[in-house]
């Protein structure tokens, strides 16, 4: 069972339905107990970095995540991805959940690039990573923000995009995987992403 951590962060459902397109059991849960019995738990989001540490904290939900991602499958999408990081330009002096060491900065304007990145952009894979098993170089996914990762450190960068800078679209360590991108909205390639997921 995987468990889909409910905490009013935007792109739940469309997280939900992708999962139910391929058959992978999950329920849409904020109970730390239930979430404690997943085999592999999701923390999806879209909105603003401040507002949903917030939310996070209001529930009772920041200690069971750290529980969570230390022992069993975890993967943060979007929003989720930032949130285990340590800070975000948007939210200044609100800390982040800090299960891995990095920054969330702004995306910098100028070159005619369009802020938010909202699109299709191609991934590169500076390691290899069971979260992109069968998934060609080169592959696009779907990104649609305004803030990116930058990892603290460099063994953790699982997939990067350019978007003006070089944006670390996913993360991975131990049990953690995060990607800044939308899987369950990238086509055939996002769906391999959550099926790799659901086979860790």
């Amino acid at each position: 069972m995987i468990a889909i951590i409910d905490y009013d962060a935007g792109n739940i459902r469309s997280v939900e339905n992708a999962l139910k397109l391929l058959e992978l059991p999950n329920v849409v849960t904020s109970d730390p107990a239930v979430i404690r019995e997943a085999d592999r738990v999701i923390l999806p989001g879209v909105g603003a970095f401040g507002d949903a540490m917030s939310r996070l904290t209001e529930r009772g939900l920041t200690d069971v995540i750290r529980e969570v991602a230390a022992e069993k499958p975890f993967l943060g999408i979007c929003l989720g991805l930032q949130l285990l990081f340590e800070s975000s330009e948007e939210a200044p002096g609100v800390e982040g959940l800090s299960i891995l060491p990095g920054k969330i900065l702004r995306i910098p304007e100028g070159g005619g690039r369009k802020i938010p990145h909202i699109g299709w952009n191609d991934l590169h894979f500076p390691k290899e990573s069971k979260l992109f098993a069968g998934i060609p170089e080169g592959s696009y996914v779907y990104f649609v923000h305004s803030y990116y990762l930058h990892a603290g450190r460099e063994e953790d960068v699982a997939a990067t995009t350019e978007y003006g800078v070089t944006i670390h679209a996913a993360a991975s360590h131990g049990t953690i995987c995060a990607c800044q991108f939308h899987p369950e909205k990238s086509g055939d390639v996002g769906m391999q992403i959550l099926r790799n997921f659901a086979a860790l």
